[in-house]
């Protein structure tokens, strides 16, 4: 084959290609509106207001997180287990006073 006519179907080939991306492209824009953007629109007046207020947020330090001990996280369980006996056993005892104030209200 010709190597000139080889170039001229490679030029072709790639000016077809073009013309379909162009479409391509066209068809994309054309189809795809652009929403609203959300927040504060560029350009206002409080802007700097703004960029000063994220600036003075900015330098925030988060706090490591504190890490619990298996004994500790065990001791603390314990140490609500016999708060909630304590107040189940208290419980019971006001229940029962009420109780015997309703009985004797009754006779």
């Amino acid at each position: 084959m010709d190597v000139r006519k080889i170039i001229a179907e490679i030029d072709a080939k790639i000016a077809s290609l073009q013309q379909a991306r162009a479409v391509l492209i066209g068809l994309n824009e054309g189809a795809v509106e652009e929403k609203p953007r959300r927040g504060r629109p560029k350009g206002s007046t409080n802007a700097a207001r703004a960029a000063a207020a994220a600036k003075a947020a900015a330098p925030r330090v988060r706090r490591k997180r504190r890490n619990l001990s298996p004994e500790g996280r065990k001791r603390i369980a314990d140490a609500m287990k016999r708060r909630w006996e304590e107040r189940r056993k208290a419980g019971s005892k006001t229940a029962r006073k009420a109780a015997g104030k309703k009985e004797a209200a009754a006779k």
